[in-house]
C-alpha cells in the first residue's frame, strides 16, 4: 500500500492508503505502486483513480493542475482543487463545458485560449467522474 495525501488551499480532502494511484500527469496519466522511484512533476486537470485494494474497487475524483511529489512510500498532490462525484453537478459541469466549447470556436480575436482550453479540460474531467 502506498501512503496518498491531497493538499488544497483550503483542505485536505484525501490522506489514505492505496493499492496503487493513477495520476494524469502533463505528459499523460501515469501509475504510482509502493516502492516508485522517486520524482516530482506537474498534473493536469484530469481523473485521479485510487485503487482502493478490495477487488480492484476505485474511486475516482476530478482534479485539476497542480504538482505531485512521489517517493517510494508516499504520494503528496498540491492542487488547487480536488472533487469527488459526490461534490459535482452534472448540469453545471455540462454548461461550463458547452461554455467552453462555445468560446474556442468562436472567432474572438481577444479570447485567452488557453484559459477556455483549460476551463474545458476540467469540465470534461467533471463529467468523466460522474459517468464512470
Amino acid at each position: 500500500m502506498i501512503s496518498l495525501k491531497i493538499i488544497e488551499p483550503t483542505k485536505s480532502p484525501i490522506d489514505d492508503q492505496f493499492e496503487h494511484v493513477i495520476v494524469p500527469g502533463v505528459d499523460g496519466d501515469f501509475g504510482v505502486y509502493e516502492g516508485h522511484t522517486p520524482f516530482i512533476t506537474k498534473i493536469r486537470p484530469g481523473v485521479l483513480t485510487l485503487y482502493t485494494g478490495k477487488k480492484n474497487q476505485t474511486v475516482k475524483y476530478a482534479i485539476h493542475d497542480g504538482f505531485v511529489m512521489v517517493d517510494n512510500k508516499s504520494i503528496k498532490i498540491i492542487s488547487e482543487c480536488v472533487e469527488s462525484k459526490q461534490d459535482l453537478d452534472e448540469k453545471r459541469a455540462q454548461e461550463a463545458k458547452n461554455r467552453a466549447e462555445k468560446r474556442l470556436n468562436s472567432s474572438n480575436a481577444d479570447l485567452d485560449y488557453k484559459r477556455a482550453e483549460m476551463a474545458l479540460k476540467r469540465a470534461v474531467a467533471r463529467l468523466k467522474v460522474l459517468h464512470e
